[in-house]
């Protein structure tokens, strides 16, 4: 794909604030960061302890055997997928996995090394016949709290549709857990999805495309006609959106009106205390520098909402009798990236200090008073860069140096670091390999990822209107599930397509 080799272009140049002794790993562009490790100076920063490495299984005299180190398998999903690609031959020799079990826990052996283990009351309350959850609004039926802790199976099989347990009781139970879904759920231990041909694909779960400034030779387009009239293109649109935290639309008529229309094409907008849709020029209405004509570096907007707004849309309808106004995109994973590597102190002090932040500006109208406080919730605000807590992966960007607050919860020995953290965070963001500038015209729209990708704009002068709106991170990503599971074949399977109670997000 042409965007993805600009991509690797850029990601093998080296930022020139970087010293001269630093080479750029490919590590640098994996969205799997380590967790942070603090050197002297970072000391007291508390980590979370790291994970006990797994023991043996605790019953082998009934038949499940001893903890192995997992490694990527091939299931039924695999000869799914396969089925729907013409040109690969679909032949039916995958073994059945083994099961086994005891009088706490489900054994599943998916080949001679690698099994996971299932406890009897967690199969039970994940039971997804019509009796136990609802097949139409996707909700539990099941009473978890009337399950037997000492529930035990009179009977587990494998079979072609997945695991079948039979579970003793006065009013015995049959329960069938698809393979693929065990798999993608499976805690003792947790299973990685093969390689190739993944198991379990998460909807919504591109591989994103980490990019510098060489993005500007082929940066992500789709056209306004297709996405407002085809669902299909919409789904191109958000993935795109996904893969590379923004993307531009062509042929958007220069008018308020059509550019609604468009962002209602995602979602519906989010309401903040500028209103829904904008339509606005300098004018200082909403007591913002976005409402001026200075220069903006590069931040994400809404750090001062415990939930930040997900996606947003400019689009410049006029300019009029005046210069400069260029718009300014970072993407602060491809950032974060490269400090995770090079400087872990750094990173690590970005992923821990929580930075407080505010809004409270003022009307042109009323100068004199605020018009609003925000803040976060809790009022310490989060870090820069926060993580899945469960993966490690990065998962959010929240960075604006000019609405941070008063930083009075620092220990005194993390000031002096903090504060060179953040010189280095400034200075990779605004290093010419990081920066994409773009002077966006009327009929050109963008729509960015307010949780990766960073914004700001040049000074410019005359008379500028701009108009956008936001979007939820919720409402974008129900969306594009929604899509993807309608027309990705390449991830369905009959156990998680379109509708199924075993869908993998549900």
């Amino acid at each position: 794909m042409a965007t993805q080799r600009a991509c690797s272009k850029s990601a093998r140049i080296l930022p020139a604030w970087i010293s001269q002794g630093h080479q750029t790993p490919c590590r640098a562009f994996s969205l799997k960061f380590a967790r942070p490790r603090f050197a002297s100076a970072a000391a007291t920063v508390r980590s979370p302890p790291p994970l006990q490495p797994l023991g043996p299984f605790p019953y082998p005299s009934h038949g499940i055997p001893s903890n192995s180190p997992p490694s990527h398998v091939k299931l039924k999903a695999e000869q799914e997928k396969a089925a729907n690609s013409e040109e690969v031959e679909v032949k039916d020799s995958t073994p059945l996995p083994q099961a086994s079990f005891d009088e706490r826990r489900v054994a599943v052996g998916w080949d001679a090394s690698t099994w996971s283990r299932f406890h009897n009351i967690w199969l039970r309350d994940h039971c997804r016949c019509k009796e136990c959850f609802h097949p139409i609004t996707k909700q539990r039926l099941v009473e978890t709290f009337e399950i037997s802790p000492e529930l035990q199976p009179s009977q587990v099989s494998a079979t072609e549709s997945g695991l079948e347990v039979t579970w003793l009781g006065s009013t015995p139970h049959k329960s069938v857990y698809p393979w693929t879904w065990l798999h993608q759920n499976s805690y003792d231990p947790p299973l990685r999805p093969a390689a190739t041909g993944s198991l379990t694909p998460t909807v919504a779960q591109h591989e994103r495309v980490l990019w510098g400034s060489r993005i500007q030779q082929d940066p992500p387009t789709v056209f306004y006609s297709e996405v407002m009239a085809d669902e299909r293109a919409v789904w191109k649109w958000l993935e795109k959106i996904e893969r590379f935290g923004f993307c531009f639309v062509t042929g958007v008529p220069a008018n308020p009106e059509d550019t609604e229309r468009l962002s209602r094409r995602i979602a519906h907008i989010r309401e903040t205390q500028y209103g829904a849709f904008w339509d606005f020029t300098a004018d200082l209405k909403h007591g913002d520098t976005a409402y001026t004509n200075i220069a903006l570096k590069a931040h994400t907007d809404t750090t001062y909402f415990t939930d930040p707004c997900g996606l947003q849309l400019f689009h410049l309808l006029s300019h009029t009798n005046g210069t400069g106004g260029s718009t300014l995109l970072v993407d602060g994973f491809y950032v974060a990236s490269l400090l995770s590597t090079l400087e872990p102190d750094v990173y690590a002090l970005l992923s821990q200090v929580p930075v407080p932040a505010h809004s409270a500006g003022a009307s042109s109208e009323n100068p004199s008073a605020m018009s609003y406080l925000y803040h976060p919730s809790p009022k310490v605000g989060y870090p820069i860069l926060s993580h899945d807590k469960t993966t490690g992966e990065l998962a959010q960007v929240r960075y604006n140096n000019d609405d941070r607050s008063v930083m009075r919860h620092l220990e005194p020995n993390l000031v002096e670091p903090w504060y060179h953290a953040l010189r280095t965070w400034n200075k990779a963001l605004t290093s010419p390999d990081s920066e994409y500038w773009v002077q966006l015209t009327p009929g050109t729209a963008v729509v960015i990822d307010n949780q990766r990708v960073l914004h700001g704009r040049s000074a410019f002068t005359g008379e500028r209107r701009m108009c956008g709106a936001y979007i939820g991170m919720d409402d974008y990503i129900s969306r594009l599930n929604v899509l993807k599971s309608s027309f990705d074949l390449s991830s369905a399977n009959e156990d998680a397509g379109p509708g199924t109670v075993w869908h993998p997000t549900l």
